[in-house]
């Protein structure tokens, strides 16, 4: 055997009822290798053994009952392919039959008739008849005696391991003989005394003990919090010292000129007055800026709340202070709504913008090159081609990515080496309303803007559900206000019929329309992701400029079009699409001064989280309120589409349910930062140590978000 620093670092095949083969199977399947690996690897449920349940109160099939009852007979029965084995058990309450087909011989010399049992499995009923096939049993007088678990864990398994004896009873039993092998000193706490008194929390050690095999329900929750309070203090301390370090270490750019160019956008050029939260974000931004230290800040704003804007006035600051500044989108529509809406926001002050996407190409291409180098370009807005080598800038001081969390972490990251001499400040915006508790372990160590208002004038979108029997009085509505000047989004989840979804498909729907709209009376574009660049440019332009009365689309309009006089979004089969895209769907309208509407069309039958989101999206237009349902249906998985480069993964914690305990952490973790920075003090030391063995830090292209 290899010599090992520490217990838990001793390879899995040397705990008793491993061995090599075994040994192989939990590296392959589980990527289980020590017995470290073993003791993390908790349950992902427990099994309630504190009552038993009446055979009377069973009711549904595929229910898991755990049972006391007497085995009254025991039968082999020869069938097409061997032998079964049927026991028959009654608990004074009804009868239920326990089946074997699997080591038939062995299990019925250890079952034996008129013994009383303990029973647990799932339970299958066909015409009345209760059965448990391979039903997991000890004697009364064995679990009695042992003073078995009241709360029986159960851990993740594949096929595999359980075909060769790993699921189950074994991995428990291979817990069990784990805790045989450590003592409380192999476990080394990672949490200082004084934050786990003034958090109530137990010990490391009995923490562990008690997630595998607790005695109680008490011991079950006291190991929970606290194994979920470390995940997320651990969460939040590698983010606020990142937050700090990036503070203290890296110079920004100083901006402290409100000069020539802001005052007279401010004043000529704004075609619009400011929100409130538009001009709080302002200030927040302008803070940053003249701090001496880089902004690294995210902007949050529902659709049409005017990000846009104070990315504007944000990048004309950059130019009153001699520096370029680039705008960085996902698509080519998004890119190119935004360059013409600054365009247009700009005309007349003398400032140079440029578009730059795959699509330029040739001498225009480097003509833009040439200028972007010598600092003849102000502003740059483009697609992911802003990243590419031959982009070099002069002198950048302001990147600004919208809807981030559609760009990978280290293309983001060489927006911020497009500086050579030092670092541009940082803004990344979305639309997509992130809940508090996901802002706070996603992006918790960015400066955070919210624009929570929307501009004056705006009217708040009436959302209405309708199904199919509804369809001609949706058709005529339409019309209606196709007969005021107003314009149509019509949305459908697929482009090609799908054999296994019964859903209407867009090209289905565009003949149909066609027939329901008939031409000269009405015009009808389409637009989805599978048509070439120019041919969605082109359907685009013609809805933009009004020329056709209703786009059919795809999601690829869920984000960068803007079309004021479009008052209708009507999608169809909304019952297949998740809250956040339903609502971004809905934000493509609402942006003229003009009643709109959403139409959500969904078939009859609809599970309980479809009714959930039609309900959630009729009932508010509040993105923030969206986010927090959407959450609670989905779970936090990866509703901000990306996750930060380094971030502790969460096998406990739940965003949705721990929201309390993750106030505390965070609060702990910023008090403890404030005080000691680089974790100097020895009653730190604990923790420097846990976050040098599993480096929980990021790495430096990850400051950029």
């Amino acid at each position: 055997m290899t010599e090992v620093k520490h217990i838990l670092d001793t390879p899995i095949e040397f705990l008793k009822g491993v061995g090599p083969s075994r040994a192989e199977a939990l590296r392959n399947e589980l990527g289980i290798h020590c017995f470290r690996d073993l003791l993390y690897d908790f349950p992902f449920r427990y099994v309630d053994k504190t009552s038993y349940t009446f055979v009377k109160d069973i009711r549904s099939d595929g229910e898991t009952v755990f049972l006391k009852a007497k085995v009254i007979s025991m039968e082999s029965i020869k069938g097409k392919k061997g032998y079964r084995l049927s026991g028959m058990a009654h608990d004074g309450t009804g009868f239920i039959e326990l089946i074997w087909f699997q080591k038939v011989k062995m299990i019925s010399e250890m079952i034996l008739p008129e013994r009383e049992y303990t029973i647990y499995g799932k339970v299958k009923v066909f015409k009345g008849k209760k059965s448990i096939v391979h039903p997991e049993m000890e004697s009364i007088e064995y679990y009695a005696s042992k003073k078995m678990l009241k709360y029986d864990p159960v851990y993740r398994s594949t096929e595999k391991l359980d075909t060769i004896g790993l699921g189950g009873k074994s991995r428990r039993r291979l817990t069990a003989h784990l805790f045989e092998r450590i003592t409380s000193a192999a476990i080394e706490d990672n949490l200082p005394g004084y934050i786990r008194s003034k958090q109530g929390l137990v010990s490391k050690w009995e923490a562990l003990r008690w997630i595998h095999f607790p005695g109680q329900e008490d011991e079950l929750k006291a190991s929970q919090q606290r194994l979920k309070f470390e995940e997320l203090f651990y969460n939040q301390l590698v983010l606020l010292q990142n937050k700090a370090i990036r503070k203290n270490r890296i110079k920004g750019i100083v901006f402290e000129k409100v000069g020539h160019y802001f005052h007279t956008f401010f004043e000529k050029h704004l075609p619009f007055e400011l929100t409130g939260a538009q001009k709080r974000v302002i200030r927040e931004i302008r803070q940053d800026l003249g701090s001496g230290a880089q902004m690294n800040r995210l902007l949050q704003g529902d659709v049409g709340s005017g990000k846009t804007m104070v990315a504007l006035m944000t990048m004309i600051l950059a130019i009153d202070n001699d520096h370029q500044s680039c705008l960085m989108a996902p698509t080519e529509i998004l890119a190119r709504q935004h360059y013409e809406s600054i365009m247009n926001y700009v005309q007349g002050m003398g400032l140079r913008v440029a578009y730059l996407s795959s699509s330029i190409k040739g001498n225009h291409r480097k003509e833009l090159l040439k200028l972007l180098k010598s600092g003849d370009i102000h502003i740059l807005i483009g697609t992911h081609a802003l990243i590419e080598d031959p982009v070099v800038f002069k002198k950048l001081g302001l990147a600004i990515t919208d809807e981030q969390h559609r760009f990978g972490v280290n293309q983001r990251a060489k927006l911020w080496q497009k500086n050579p001499e030092t670092v541009p400040h940082i803004l990344v915006m979305t639309a997509t309303p992130i809940p508090r508790t996901l802002a706070m372990t996603r992006y918790g160590d960015l400066d955070l803007s919210i624009i929570d208002e929307l501009p004056p004038g705006r009217k708040e979108i009436r959302t209405i559900h309708r199904s199919d029997q509804s369809r001609p009085r949706v058709y005529d509505f339409l019309k209606q206000q196709i007969g005021l000047g107003r314009q149509i989004y019509i949305v459908y989840p697929l482009i090609e019929e799908s054999e296994v979804l019964d859903l209407r498909n867009l090209q289905d729907g565009y003949e149909r329309l066609l027939q329901i709209f008939p031409r000269p009376d009405f015009q009808i574009s389409i637009i989805h992701g599978k048509m070439k660049p120019e041919a969605k440019d082109y359907e685009m332009k013609r809805f933009a400029e009004g020329r056709t009365d209703i786009m059919v689309a795809t999601t690829v309009i869920e984000v960068g079009v803007n079309v004021p006089n479009a008052t209708v979004m009507l999608i169809e089969n909304s019952e297949r699409f998740g809250l956040s895209q339903l609502h971004q769907l809905r934000g493509r309208v609402g942006r003229g001064g003009e009643q709109s509407y959403c139409i959500l069309m969904s078939g009859f039958k609809l599970s309980a989280d479809a009714k959930e989101r039609i309900a959630t999206m009729v009932r508010t237009n509040d993105g923030f309120e969206i986010a927090e349902v959407d959450m609670m249906l989905r779970g936090p998985g990866d509703i901000s589409g990306t996750r930060q480069s380094g971030a502790v993964e969460f096998q406990l914690a739940n965003l949705v349910e721990d929201q309390a305990i993750l106030r505390s952490a965070r609060l702990t973790a910023k008090k403890l930062v404030e005080k000691d920075p680089v974790l100097a003090d020895p009653v730190h030391l604990p923790i420097k140590n846990y976050m040098g063995r599993y480096k929980l830090k990021y790495k430096d292209w990850g400051l950029i978000s």
